[in-house]
């Protein structure tokens, strides 16, 4: 398993927390070549890749086409190729959250989509649906001549929809049908897509989450908040050629939350 990214370069966004930074200290510590942090504040994705022997760290919004595009470029220049993308970059929408919350404590039904403004429906859409677009647009263009694999992440969410929370379920829907899409597409061109959905787990943002939500995902016989680490297990997996026959997947990594036929 140290071995098993030996000689790939490899470009994780959303580097500098939760889940994009525990996939680079995996990927760093099964061999990979070389890791690109990237991250909208350049000073997390540095904090991340500071930690690593061979990472460079880049400062990127994902919503912003050019940004992306010069990211991909400078890692290739730098190191000839990208084997492996990771795009783990996303937001939630603590407003929605707060009014969420609100809710439970007054005991009123949740009323966000009726105040949810364009400005907030836009920022999760262009963060975690276009992003998604701009790493696969980018990836196509520079991996198609040599091969490659992509891992975006979803969520458990586009399945099982939360109240209140439209605008995040729609987003990581798209980013589902997308990859899916991207998947069939691209495999004619030695590049395998597919995504991983998470369930609950245990990051920055999973500490916005109002405390009744947070106690409900762990009530059960199911798993309650996953680690960072955890899922990077999976993003890994689905990397590596050990999956070299899975194509267009949503691997669901909800701790039996739910599944789906």
């Amino acid at each position: 398993m140290k071995d098993q990214f030996a000689g790939k370069v490899c470009l994780v966004t959303g580097a500098g927390s939760g889940i994009g930074a525990a996939t680079c200290g995996l990927l760093a510590a099964r061999g990979a070549e070389h890791i690109y942090a990237v991250d909208i504040a350049h000073g997390t994705a540095e904090a991340t890749s500071s930690k690593l022997e061979r990472a460079t760290a880049l400062g990127v919004d994902v919503g912003d086409p050019a940004q992306v595009d010069r990211a991909i470029d400078e890692a290739v220049q730098a190191s000839g190729r990208i084997d492996v993308i990771v795009h783990a970059a996303g937001v939630d929408d603590p407003e929605s959250k707060k009014w969420i919350y609100e809710a439970a404590e007054s005991g009123a039904p949740v009323d966000v989509l009726s105040r949810l403004s364009d400005e907030a429906w836009r920022r999760v859409m262009r963060v975690n649906l276009d992003g998604t677009f701009h790493l696969l647009r980018a990836g196509a263009r520079v991996m198609r001549g040599s091969g490659g694999a992509i891992v975006t992440v979803g969520s458990s969410s586009a399945f099982d929809t939360l109240t209140g929370y439209p605008h995040y379920a729609a987003s990581k829907s798209g980013v589902h049908a997308l990859s899916q899409a991207a998947a069939k597409e691209l495999l004619p061109y030695g590049i395998r897509v597919n995504v991983v959905a998470p369930g609950p787990v245990d990051t920055g943002m999973a500490a916005r989450t109002p405390a009744h939500l947070r106690a409900a995902m762990e009530a059960g016989p199911a798993r309650g908040y996953a680690t960072a680490e955890e899922i990077a297990e999976s993003i890994l997996y689905l990397a590596s050629p050990a999956a070299a026959n899975v194509v267009g997947a949503i691997l669901l990594t909800n701790g039996g939350q739910f599944t789906v036929a």
